[in-house]
């Protein structure tokens, strides 16, 4: 365990597509030394420059079916023909170690975790409003408008879940939005 002999803390963290839960999980990354992003396992074949047990672990199908049956993961969905998972034991080891992991998910996952697991801590990354969350979904111009469109419904489904988290962060200024979950990691850890 890490030095102070404290197991480490469970949170689950959503937001909508563009509201900035990657950049603000770079910068908690680099800013905390116990903050962990799970690594989950995956079906689908890697795409170039991604590394097994990095962005994802790849397995065969019937290695994803196995860790079903042997209850290997905390929560598993499918998506466009391949099965995703977030396994268990290296939550469990990382947790173990004392370090604090995120399980960057979805909110369906999200809700099956915090239902299954409630001594998580749940964190739901808000846009301060939805056309800032258009205008940056627009900005990244890497979809065609029915995608954009598909994004913001998806979005405003999932906002309406947020008050089902423990914590709802509204990302306005990335540093402030940073700080603030950098402040519920210190409270829920008894580093405050």
């Amino acid at each position: 365990m890490s030095d102070n002999n404290k197991r480490g803390r469970l949170f689950v963290y959503s937001g909508a597509s563009g509201v900035g839960k990657g950049t603000i999980m770079k910068r908690l990354l680099a800013e905390d030394s116990t903050v962990r992003l799970s690594v989950s396992a995956t079906t689908r074949a890697p795409r170039p420059g991604e590394t097994h047990g990095k962005e994802y672990f790849f397995v065969t199908r019937e290695e994803f079916d196995e860790m079903i049956e042997n209850n290997g993961f905390m929560e598993y969905a499918t998506y466009c023909d391949n099965s995703y998972g977030t396994p268990k034991k290296a939550v469990e080891e990382e947790l173990e170690k004392g370090n604090n992991v995120f399980l960057e998910i979805d909110v369906k996952g999200a809700l099956n975790i915090i239902r299954d697991y409630p001594e998580c801590v749940s964190i739901f990354i808000l846009p301060p409003d939805f056309e800032t969350l258009e205008k940056r979904l627009r900005k990244r111009a890497t979809e065609t408008e029915e995608q954009i469109r598909f994004r913001l419904e998806t979005a405003l489904r999932e906002i309406s879940f947020s008050d089902r988290y423990t914590y709802n962060v509204v990302n306005g200024d990335i540093d402030k939005a940073v700080e603030e979950v950098l402040s519920i990691i210190r409270k829920e850890t008894g580093r405050e």
